[in-house]
């Protein structure tokens, strides 16, 4: 039972967030979704409805690297993140959580991809 509404508040909150926020070709959307064993990310352009760039801990190229704990591979992942968005040439985003708070491996990665040049 605590696990639906666990999912049930997180959705709320993700909509709740969607109503504010949206991507655009200048301002892409940075979206955060977390689960228990991997962290994803997407820049997501909501006007085309297209996404530009997607990465994960899961991908192998992240594997090859040497692992760490979650919070480590969540700052690696916004480092990695904020130097593919540089190579395509997008320097702001928006921030959008996908409903999680803003602690832990998200905010690590948030911070992460900050240093790496992202604005936000």
């Amino acid at each position: 039972m605590a696990r639906k509404d666990r999912k049930r508040s997180l959705l709320r909150r993700h909509r709740r967030i969607r109503k504010r926020i949206t991507g655009t070709p200048e301002r892409p959307r940075l979206f955060v979704r977390r689960s228990n064993r991997n962290l994803q990310a997407s820049l997501i352009d909501d006007l085309a409805g297209r996404t530009l760039l997607t990465v994960t801990t899961a991908s192998r190229e992240f594997q090859s690297e040497e692992s760490g704990d979650k919070k480590a591979q969540a700052g690696r992942l916004g480092a990695l993140m904020a130097e593919k968005a540089k190579e395509k040439g997008i320097e702001k985003v928006v921030f959008d959580r996908g409903g999680h708070p803003y602690h832990g491996r998200v905010r690590v990665f948030a911070e992460k991809a900050r240093e790496g040049g992202l604005k936000f």
